[in-house]
């Protein structure tokens, strides 16, 4: 059977104290919702996600990622709770799974588990040691029978360690019938999605648990939370890339992005921190350097190098303390101490201790072009926008504001005066 998905993205989440919505914190580089949605479209064509606070914000940041999310704006203040946001929600295929927006381990595995078999609803559900504070699941052979909230528990119920994780497969005709019939009558006067199961038993259908790992289906409420979940993604990303022969130096203490790619003999030394969509073949990346969104190939970086969107390095050494961005190097040596943006540097040159592109008026971005077997003397200046042609050596100390010709040597210095005996004149005789 072909599966509908529903993703409730509609709360507010205060208690993450944030003005940006809950469900679009980051966690290893991308929105919590879309780890969501990524999951939801590897078992389904059918994804609706449920919105209401800053919906348009949340929608817009969607449609920049994805292109056949369907979308339900709900309104929340007068259907509150995960029933409320049920209410007028429309799916295309018999059976629909209504995972949460703030669920961002969960795994396509368990996705399809849940949507396995043919009970009329499948439910997710915990073992926890302790299930203090939260409501029961009672279960008899293999069907569940009622969840009882923990304050109605009868001392025989709280020793039950069978708790709710909140993820349903319902057969969509089922959810079509109940969702209308949910009330509000209670306490909190909001709706309630768990309502169907008591529906669903009072009428004879068969409501089926399925046991899932408390991982996977954690919520995320707040920033110790998303820290939390960043923590387990982290595991997951570096596990994964370890098996694939990326070499990790004290995988504890990198991080990558989950966007991040890897090819061939890759060693992540302690303190790495790979981000965005960067791709890494056969290269060394040294303690404590950064890579964002760059290509680097059969290249090093570092110790404490850092390497900046749509950078290509192919074939480069890049140093301690050296910063590239927005360029391209190939076959190129810079071994310290520069920063090098918006240049293009060729086969066979060598970068000198101190040297930096001049790249930036206050007001547009310019270019530098070195060619090849340039020798750039340290301390230079390259003032763009300036061409350098092959064969060209650059005095140490120099401010290159012209383009240098194939095989020159350019020099740029104030005439070193030196003042006999000024030492003694300035402290005194000694």
């Amino acid at each position: 059977m072909s599966i509908s998905v529903v993703i409730l993205a509609a709360g507010q989440g205060t208690r993450m104290k944030s003005s940006m919505p809950k469900v679009l914190h980051e966690i290893s580089g991308k929105s919590m919702l879309f780890h969501a949605i990524d999951a939801a479209k590897q078992i389904s064509d059918d994804i609706t996600v449920v919105l209401y606070h800053q919906a348009a914000r949340i929608q817009k940041e969607i449609e920049a990622h994805y292109d056949t999310i369907r979308f339900h704006m709900q309104d929340a203040a007068q259907y509150p709770g995960t029933g409320g946001a049920m209410k007028g929600v429309r799916t295309k295929h018999g059976r629909t799974l209504i995972l949460n927006g703030d669920m961002p381990l969960i795994t396509k595995d368990s996705l399809l588990a849940l949507t396995s078999g043919n009970a009329d609803i499948n439910m997710s559900v915990i073992r926890l040691d302790d299930p203090q504070g939260y409501g029961r699941v009672i279960i008899e052979n293999d069907k569940v029978l009622e969840i009882v909230e923990q304050k109605d528990c009868t001392s025989e119920q709280l020793h039950t360690q069978t708790v709710n994780a909140g993820i349903y497969a319902v057969n969509t005709s089922l959810l079509e019938k109940y969702i209308p019939l949910l009330s509000n009558d209670n306490a909190q006067s909001e709706y309630y999605l768990t309502d169907i199961i008591k529906m669903a038993v009072e009428e004879g259908r068969t409501v089926h648990p399925v046991y899932v790992e408390e991982e996977e289906f954690k919520g995320v409420n707040s920033k110790l939370d998303l820290a939390h979940a960043e923590e387990i993604m982290q595991r997951r990303i570096k596990r994964s890339w370890m098996q694939a022969g990326v070499t990790m130096r004290l995988p504890e203490t990198i991080y990558i992005d989950v966007r991040a790619t890897f090819e061939g003999e890759c060693l992540l030394e302690n303190g790495v921190s790979i981000q965005g969509a960067s791709h890494i073949i056969d290269s060394h990346i040294k303690a404590h350097s950064v890579v964002e969104d760059a290509h680097i190939e059969h290249s090093d970086v570092g110790p404490m190098g850092r390497v900046r969107p749509n950078s290509r390095l192919i074939r480069t050494h890049i140093g301690n303390f050296v910063e590239v961005k927005k360029s391209t190097l190939t076959g190129v040596k810079a071994g310290h101490l520069s920063y090098l943006g918006d240049a293009t540097i060729e086969e066979g040159t060598n970068i000198g201790a101190g040297v930096i592109t001049c790249n930036y008026d206050g007001k547009n971005k310019y270019q530098t072009i070195v060619g090849k077997n340039v020798f750039v003397g340290s301390d230079t200046q390259l003032v763009a926008p300036v061409t350098i042609e092959d064969d060209v050596m650059i005095a140490a100390g120099s401010t290159i504001n012209k383009n240098v010709s194939k095989g020159e040597l350019a020099i740029s210095r104030v005439p070193m005066k030196t003042v006999k005996n000024f030492f003694y004149k300035f402290f005194g005789e000694k």
